[in-house]
């Protein structure tokens, strides 16, 4: 991997160890010279270089440029995989098999995002690292974050030549759990800076004709109500800041803006198919994302506060959009949902792409 490289970032900041691992950088280069950056804390993506509409690079995901900064972010979940399960659990329980299982309270009355030391805060072991590829393992111990049995989960980066991420997930557990994996890439398609632009004048679409509606405290109310008529319907491209501060929706309350996980048209359960494509008119750059996932959680960076990422830059509130694949929220309490159980003998897998391209 060479040592002088389009984003400016440096294996020597990433390198600590922790609980006897060690953390590092990893960059995969394409044909065009694109760039994607990866530490193994967390399996952050710190670093995506694709060009613009006149051919300047630049880097479309927030993250931080060393390791202590990616520790202590005030974002803990900036551009990192998150598991063993991707959003919120009503009140931390779920019961499997008849055993209640309580999980950390990190998110109001709820658990989310695997928890505080969940796999965002992990060192993932590095299976193998190539030019375009490399393979991430992590080791969840029965208990772990109150979840039961041993996880073993396996997730792959692969950066092709035309400017496609892969993310590729799989995971074997010894005894009954719950898994809803998630890579929760804060996107800023204008490209990072200080301060890094609004994300409010990305034009999206969402191939989606259902949405899964919230409570007060971002628990799904179990219904799946229609897009038609809403400030949730991207069927057609909108602008997303076009109808984000409708306070007269409820919804759009609940979630401070776009907070909802997306029921995605498929089919067929399973089926790799196109989710959402953003394109951001000033840049002229896009983003399409694929995948096996049956939802998408539509996040609008509600909450951030303008802290420092990398090379000087500074994400204020609303400078990035996610687009997290995963099952629904709250599926363990819901069995009308989308099953997120995986039993010893089963393999989970999931496949997520994320295109870059250029809109003229």
């Amino acid at each position: 991997m060479s040592k002088y490289n389009l984003c400016s970032l440096f294996a020597k900041d990433f390198q600590k160890e922790i609980d006897g691992k060690q953390t590092n950088l990893y960059i995969l280069k394409n044909i065009h010279g694109a760039e994607i950056a990866i530490t193994n804390y967390g399996g952050s993506l710190v670093g995506i270089m694709v060009p613009d509409r006149n051919g300047n690079f630049a880097n479309v995901i927030q993250g931080h440029d060393n390791i202590d900064d990616c520790i202590n972010s005030p974002e803990p979940f900036l551009s990192t995989l998150v598991g063993r399960y991707g959003n919120r659990i009503c009140k931390g329980k779920f019961t499997l098999d008849g055993k209640e299982y309580s999980l950390a309270i990190n998110n109001g009355p709820n658990h989310l995002h695997g928890g505080p030391t969940g796999f965002h805060a992990r060192v993932w072991d590095v299976l193998s690292a190539s030019n375009n590829a490399m393979v991430l393992q992590y080791t969840s111990a029965d208990g772990e974050e109150g979840f039961p049995g041993n996880l073993v989960m396996k997730v792959t980066y692969t950066w092709t030549d035309n400017n496609e991420l892969f993310i590729d997930y799989e995971g074997t557990t010894d005894k009954k759990t719950v898994v809803n994996m998630t890579s929760h890439g804060f996107f800023s398609l204008s490209g990072i800076a200080n301060p890094t632009p609004s994300a409010m004048n990305v034009i999206c679409q969402i191939n989606a004709d259902y949405f899964v509606p919230i409570d007060e405290t971002s628990i799904p109310t179990g219904e799946i109500l229609s897009v038609k008529g809403t400030p949730f319907d991207f069927t057609t491209p909108h602008v997303i800041g076009e109808r984000i501060d409708d306070i007269q929706n409820e919804q759009i309350k609940r979630g401070a803006g776009y907070d909802h996980c997306f029921v995605l048209n498929k089919k067929q359960p399973g089926e790799f198919s196109f989710a959402v494509k953003v394109v951001e008119p000033e840049s002229g750059r896009s983003m399409e994302v694929y995948t096996t996932e049956p939802g998408v959680q539509f996040y609008s960076d509600n909450w951030a506060n303008g802290f420092k990422g990398q090379c000087g830059a500074t994400f204020p509130k609303r400078s990035a959009i996610c687009f997290e694949a995963q099952h629904f929220p709250d599926s363990p309490n819901r069995p009308y949902f989308p099953s997120v159980v995986l039993a010893p003998g089963q393999v989970y897998t999931q496949k997520t792409m994320y295109k870059f391209g250029i809109e003229n």
